[in-house]
């Protein structure tokens, strides 16, 4: 298994559902686990503002018996304060795993170059693998086995989008991508992933239709259409994704016992409804919870001691 927790196409289908089992475990056994971490400090350094991710692997951290160190925005600036490698080196005498939040993944990849400890990826512009962790719990728990299952994701083609591709063409399962065109994943994420889909037999569908994507589907999953450091694009982007909204209309497509997840933070009225978020459907908060599960399988995996 590999040393760091970068990307998910670092892994394979039964290292991807060992974590996921062991955040099962995790979760319904927390006391199992309470000293995974002791004597163990785990530092965040997070160039882009965080809730969920924070939360996860600071609380995480502490509930299995460890410590964590938190750097705000303003203090990590890579690259411009000091050099990346040079961070990585230094960190790596007084820490023992180091989770970071980028806007470029460069910048995770570089740091890990020079990293003698375990390096976590809290997110980057290119793909946010602890996020899927906790998204494929959610699904498992609440709805069985993911190859049974047809999942449509609508939005736009983020690093959120491409987690989801990367896990579902090396599990073997159904993922329906729906985006404006102009707006899908890389194309580069899209061919790397049909390798694995060749293997496992997966279905990737990458659809301009809401409606083609949601039909019959088991779960819907939103996400927003402008991320962090698209600012200036809110405006043109709004026009572009008015279509893709999962509201009440789009989920009559969908299974009537559909499940909505979306991974936070929501700007209501735009990808989703309070309607949809808010009702009967949405378990957008339990899967918010099992961030915190995920994280911790992660940290146990890589650092700590399993039960």
């Amino acid at each position: 298994m590999p040393k760091h927790f970068i990307c998910l196409k670092d892994y394979s289908a039964k290292e991807i559902l060992e974590f996921v089992d062991l955040t099962i475990d995790i979760k319904q056994n927390p006391a199992k686990y309470s000293n995974s971490l002791k004597g163990k400090c785990v530092g965040l350094f997070f160039e882009k503002p965080s809730l969920r991710t924070k939360i996860a692997f600071y609380v995480g951290a502490m509930q299995l018996g460890g410590s964590a160190v938190y750097y705000s925005p303003d203090e990590m600036q890579f690259g411009k304060r000091e050099k990346i490698s040079d961070v990585a080196r230094t960190v790596s005498h007084f820490m023992h795993a180091a989770v970071l939040r980028t806007f470029s993944h460069n910048s995770i990849l570089e740091f890990a170059k020079f990293s003698s400890i375990p390096v976590i990826n809290g997110l980057s512009d290119l793909v946010h693998p602890s996020q899927i962790l906790g998204d494929l719990i959610t699904i498992t728990e609440r709805k069985g086995e993911l190859k049974k299952l047809k999942v449509a994701y609508i939005g736009d083609g983020n690093n959120v989008c491409h987690s989801l591709i990367y896990a579902f063409s090396i599990l073997g399962a159904n993922l329906y991508v729906a985006t404006p065109k102009r707006y899908g994943p890389r194309k580069e994420i899209v061919e790397e992933a049909q390798k694995f889909v060749n293997a496992s037999g997966a279905k990737i569908n990458i659809l301009f239709s809401p409606e083609e994507a949601a039909k019959d589907a088991d779960v819907l999953y939103a996400d927003v259409w402008t991320s962090m450091g698209q600012e200036r694009e809110s405006k043109k982007r709004r026009k572009k994704f008015r279509n893709f909204q999962i509201n009440d209309r789009l989920i009559k497509f969908a299974k009537s016992d559909c499940i909505i997840l979306h991974c936070l933070p929501a700007h209501r009225g735009e990808e989703i409804t309070d309607s949809v978020i808010d009702g009967k459907n949405s378990i957008v908060f339990e899967q918010a919870e099992n961030r915190l599960h995920a994280a911790k399988a992660i940290l146990v995996k890589l650092l700590g001691k399993e039960g």
